[in-house]
């Protein structure tokens, strides 16, 4: 059964983040808060996690299309070709933010992404979610929780979260209510920026 973990966003418990790393480089999986809906998340280094987080997705792990979540944009070089001053500025205007913003990605993907072409990236204005990536000084792969009941779309209640993921993860942590509005997507790896998808994230940036 997974472990029910309280941490406050606005000063996340040092021993709490500790544990979830831990966590996260044994190949757990972890439910998180972000500046969004709740993530189901794990190492990006870790094969055994992200076939785990594909099999829970009913999705093959070479054609998932999950968001690699930063601490800042400085992991950007790591998984993303070189990108002009015009798309910089833009991811310097919105994050850390509600964006999950698609990029060219580069030769250096993990293996199980090799074929991609483009990469998701995500830095969320939440102070858990970046302390969790910055204390295990690599990226973690994520994808949304969603809810079967379309009407609901996702839950935002952590205990309620916990009752239908507890025999699913390793760990779950109750950041707070979150958000039933997911990111806005955004896709910058051609000329022109093309909105996929109208979240919470203001379009303004554009």
């Amino acid at each position: 059964m997974a472990e029910f973990i309280k941490i406050y966003p606005d000063k996340p418990n040092e021993a709490a983040i500790a544990k979830v790393v831990k966590v996260l480089q044994n190949g757990g999986l972890v439910i998180y808060p972000t500046d969004t809906v709740y993530g189901l998340g794990c190492d990006i280094t870790n094969s055994r996690a992200l076939e785990k987080i594909a099999k829970i997705k009913g999705v093959k792990l070479e054609k998932a299309n999950f968001s690699f979540i930063c601490h800042d944009l400085s992991n950007l070089s790591d998984y993303v070709r070189q990108i002009d001053t015009a798309t910089f500025k833009i991811l310097k205007r919105a994050l850390p933010g509600p964006y999950t913003f698609i990029l060219p990605g580069n030769n250096n993907l993990p293996k199980e992404f090799k074929k991609k072409t483009t990469v998701g990236i995500r830095v969320p204005d939440n102070n858990i979610a970046l302390e969790i990536v910055r204390k295990l000084g690599n990226p973690i792969v994520s994808t949304s929780i969603r809810d079967e009941d379309d009407v609901i779309e996702y839950t935002t209640d952590p205990e309620l979260i916990f009752e239908k993921w507890q025999n699913i993860v390793d760990l779950v942590i109750d950041g707070g209510y979150g958000d039933n509005v997911g990111s806005t997507i955004i896709d910058l790896s051609d000329y022109e920026p093309v909105v996929i998808r109208e979240g919470k994230g203001d379009l303004n940036i554009l």
